[in-house]
């Protein structure tokens, strides 16, 4: 239990740092060139994570690297812009919380985690928070606007599960690193031809891409890979509801920003529905060899191990004695 929670907060930085970066975009970046952006926050991320790890992918990680940047970052980040340019924020984010139950879909048949009850009805809460704090009226809504956000939304999660299901074979920093730096060399290409040279940035463009680089994407995206490495998907995905709850938040504390009544209520919901997901793990007390209560064994298939192991040590103990 400690250490799920451990790696629960651990993750959970992620989200908060994500949530952060919509103000720090808005207030302190230049507007107009997103890809820029976006390869601006991911490269030198990679190559901070490269320089910390100091490791560099060997054998099928080229590819395997290549293709989670491609998923998890450039890919990403370019369907989220079209998305951004095309809907309401509101819209894009209601898209974007039916991450979890994506996530926990994709893991079942990717990872074999069939998602539990309480992971399913946290979803389903989170979901609903997630629409009450941002849902507001719009008009027209635009297909491409929605199909890439559902894309977005897509590609994520898959990039995700798939990040867990090979997160047992290389370090979570370095492949993080490699990553980043892979998904920042595929977008490179495609800023140049559309946007042009590179921004010129001041003194608070600088500062905000530092936040956006270091904590919001080395920081935040070690450490959500950390948790996807050792949590559930569908954990690790309803953590990701936290995102919009930051922003909304934030807005409220530095934005003079006011609740309603009805993002209260979704800010409560969300928050219900993070914890509904919460992995627990229970324990019951096995007996020891002198008769007593042990405690502190988990309840499952490895405690049940421990459990046979201990009653046959006694068993040969019982046999050497007689």
């Amino acid at each position: 239990m400690e250490g799920n929670a451990r790696w629960a907060l651990t993750t959970a930085v992620a989200p908060v740092a994500w949530g952060a970066t919509y103000f720090v975009t808005r207030e302190f970046l230049p507007a107009g060139n997103p890809l820029y952006g976006a390869v601006i926050r991911a490269l030198p991320a990679g190559l901070l994570l490269l320089a910390v790890c100091r490791k560099l992918p060997r054998g099928t990680w080229w590819v395997k690297s290549l293709i989670l940047g491609a998923l998890n970052m450039s890919g990403f980040f370019a369907l989220v812009y079209v998305a951004a340019q095309r809907l309401p924020t509101s819209m894009a984010s209601i898209i974007m919380a039916v991450v979890p139950l994506a996530m926990m879909l994709l893991a079942w048949g990717l990872v074999g985690e069939r998602p539990g009850p309480r992971h399913l009805a946290g979803a389903g809460t989170g979901i609903a928070g997630v629409c009450l704090m941002v849902f507001t009226a719009t008009g027209p809504v635009d297909p491409l606007g929605i199909l890439a956000s559902v894309a977005a939304m897509a590609v994520s999660s898959f990039g995700y599960v798939l990040a867990k299901r090979w997160s047992g074979e290389v370090d979570v920093l370095a492949s993080t690193g490699w990553q980043l730096t892979g998904g920042g060399l595929l977008l490179l290409p495609f800023a140049v031809l559309t946007e042009g040279a590179p921004p010129s940035l001041d003194g608070p463009a600088l500062l905000g891409f530092a936040y956006v680089t270091v904590v919001a994407t080395a920081f935040a995206f070690a450490a959500w890979f950390a948790g996807l490495a050792h949590l559930p998907a569908g954990t690790v995905g309803l953590l990701g509801l936290l995102n919009p709850v930051t922003g909304v938040l934030l807005g409220v504390l530095i934005a003079d920003e006011t609740l309603s009544g009805r993002q209260i209520c979704g800010l409560l919901l969300t928050l219900c529905g993070v914890l509904l997901g919460r992995q627990t793990t229970r324990r019951r007390r096995t007996p020891d060899r002198n008769g007593g209560r042990a405690a502190g064994r988990a309840a499952g298939p490895a405690g049940d191990r421990d459990a046979v192991e201990c009653a046959r040590g006694d068993s040969r103990s019982g046999h050497s004695r007689n």
